[in-house]
């Protein structure tokens, strides 16, 4: 029995060190939740003193604290805290930061309907050299301007900026004459810290197009059948060869348009 005592004594030690630690874990879990920070840290553990004590200098430490982005994308529970940032700039308690108002409540009029679903302009269609046909974000933007006019549409983030690698992205949600109609996340590739502001806007239009297709924008675009036609009437696919890597490879053109540097036909 002694050496029964002896061995549990320990445990029961370890398992009250746990009880505390989680509670305070769970202390600094709520503080960070109201409190928002922009100050750096540095990675450094709270001290062994009380939860109370730790909650009460956390806020004034600098060396103990995280920036409010990484405040923010940690998975406290409460969904609004973790995905909005406000250093960006966004409330967490805007009313089109989460709503669904509006939607498929009924149809646009019909004058909003033929703007929105109008057949494609072939002659401003474009082609990836991987083959993929596009049409450019711009006349997107013309398209939903000529159907609800400027100001009549807009697009609502709906969640901080995320990184992965080096491919930026954003949740975004269409808003148009007060009525939610889709939601999206944009992505946009980025080479180093200098382009975040450019891979910004990229990520914001990639989601724009992601939703207009919920409006029957420029459909024919995913219909095999009429990217088919259009490939064989108006692409050409061709070898051609990098001016100073000397690499070849297979790529798509339209025949209206030439190879341009450093790409060179065989």
């Amino acid at each position: 029995m002694r050496k029964l005592a002896t061995v549990c004594r320990p445990l029961g030690t370890a398992v009250s060190k746990l009880k505390s630690t989680d509670a305070m874990a769970l202390s600094i879990a709520q503080l960070r939740r109201a409190t928002t920070v922009r100050v750096v840290s540095s990675n450094k553990r709270p001290s062994s003193t009380s939860p109370e004590a730790n909650s009460a200098e956390a806020p004034e430490n600098g060396k103990t604290e995280k920036t409010a982005q990484q405040v923010f994308n940690e998975p406290t529970g409460d969904l609004a805290t973790s995905l909005f940032n406000p250093s960006e700039g966004y409330l967490q308690d805007s009313h089109w930061s989460t709503s669904f108002q509006g939607m498929a409540t009924e149809p646009f009029e019909q004058r909003i309907s033929d703007a929105l679903m109008a057949p494609i302009n072939e002659s401003e269609v474009e082609i990836k050299p991987d083959g993929l046909l596009y049409l450019p974000e711009i006349k997107y933007r013309r398209i939903l301007n000529r159907a609800f006019g400027p100001g009549g549409w807009g697009l609502v983030p709906r969640g901080a900026h995320s990184v992965s690698g080096r491919t930026l992205s954003r949740e975004y949600a269409l808003i148009c004459l007060g009525r939610f109609i889709s939601q999206a996340r944009g992505e946009q590739d980025y080479f180093d810290d200098s382009g975040l502001a450019t891979a910004t806007e990229g990520c914001k239009s990639n989601a724009l197009v992601r939703c207009c297709k919920d409006l029957g924008i420029a459909s024919e675009l995913w219909d095999p059948a009429f990217i088919s036609t259009f490939k064989a009437k108006y692409c050409v696919e061709e070898w051609v060869t990098h001016a100073v890597r000397g690499s070849k490879k297979r790529m798509w053109r339209l025949k209206s348009r030439q190879w341009e540097y450093p790409w060179k036909k065989q």
